[in-house]
């Protein structure tokens, strides 16, 4: 009877035992303790919805065929070609579970249940993003593995800094890989350019940047050159509350210049204020007078200022008044200081 008992609970111990076993193992197929078995669909971790390209690794492992097993570079027209599959398959823009559900049907029709596992190795599609210029961390390198935008890039670089001039500049090195549909037109709200070797550019402002315009934040693409442009100088000397030198901003004029540094002494003569300017070539200076008293009676139009100006603001020439004046006062003042006077008869 001991025997018996003995026996029941040995089975019924067994049968526990097997229960979890039973709800682990797939319907209809047999238990397999290989890795690529027991993760069919693992990809790398954040992987899974990178879009392929041209030059991206991919790696492939079937269970049971180590013929396959290996990596694989995507080519230029964004194929990928394995072993024993008669056509490249198309990869570019697609995710890496896609291609592995192709690669297992393409793999069916020669084995029994291919158990395939395929990952990201290497995202080498896309290059970096850079940033530079006039931003607290210049020459920022940023891996575009998922869409961004221009402020987000700037955030990152810590900021504009006050050498800004008011500009943004971006250049696509290369076509996106794959744009999506609200990329396209995207730079409508810049204004477009070429540089001297006839590369395109987009500009934007800083300014519709901060007010937060959708227009003036695009999207950014693998590659793209992104330069805050620096402001040259200007220098203002003379007849002002506080010479120094100020960042041009984008379209400083005069009259704006003038009030940065404190505005105008008294004894300015605002008839004939000097710029001078550099000459094309940058040889030498072009000396412009300008009256700046017509302009703020609005009688001449403001002067939009260059890099490099220099702005000497003159004082008037003193007349024998005033002179004479000056002597009196000097010598009142002086007498003030130097107590009672005593006069002797």
């Amino acid at each position: 009877m001991n025997a018996v008992k003995t026996l029941c609970a040995v089975t019924l111990l067994a049968a526990l035992v097997a229960l979890p076993l039973r709800a682990q193992q797939p319907a209809g197929q047999t238990q397999s303790f290989s890795p690529a078995a027991a993760a069919p669909d693992a990809v790398s971790p954040g992987g899974k919805d990178y879009p392929l390209g041209p030059g991206d690794v991919v790696e492939l492992r079937v269970f049971g065929e180590p013929q396959f097993d290996g990596t694989y570079v995507v080519d230029s027209d964004g194929k990928l070609t394995i072993p024993f599959i008669e056509q490249p398959l198309d990869a570019r823009c697609r995710h890496i579970n896609e291609m592995r559900k192709e690669v297992v049907t393409s793999l069916a029709k020669f084995l029994r249940s291919p158990q395939v596992y395929m990952n990201v190795k290497e995202q080498r599609s896309r290059r970096p993003a850079v940033v530079y210029g006039a931003v607290r961390t210049g020459g920022m390198r940023f891996e575009m593995h998922r869409r961004a935008r221009l402020l987000e890039l700037i955030s990152n670089s810590g900021g504009v800094t006050e050498q800004a001039n008011g500009s943004i500049q971006i250049t696509h090195t290369e076509q996106s890989v794959c744009p999506e549909p609200d990329e396209i037109g995207d730079a409508r709200g810049g204004v477009q350019g070429t540089d001297m070797l006839g590369v395109p550019f987009t500009v934007y402002k800083v300014a519709d940047l901060k007010l937060g315009k959708p227009e003036a934040n695009p999207f950014i693409r693998p590659g793209d050159i992104v330069y805050v442009a620096e402001a040259s100088p200007v220098y203002i000397t003379g007849a002002v509350t506080s010479p120094q030198g100020l960042y041009l901003r984008e379209r400083m004029t005069l009259t704006t210049a003038l009030a940065m540094v404190g505005g105008i002494r008294k004894e300015a003569k605002t008839s004939e204020v000097r710029i001078y300017r550099q000459k094309e070539g940058g040889v030498g200076r072009e000396p412009m007078v300008v009256d700046f008293k017509k302009i703020r009676q609005k009688q001449q139009p403001d002067v939009e200022l260059q890099p490099y100006d220099v702005i000497e603001v003159p004082e008037k020439g003193l007349s024998i008044t005033d002179v004479l004046l000056g002597f009196v006062k000097t010598g009142a003042t002086s007498v003030a200081q130097s107590g009672a006077v005593r006069v002797l008869y």
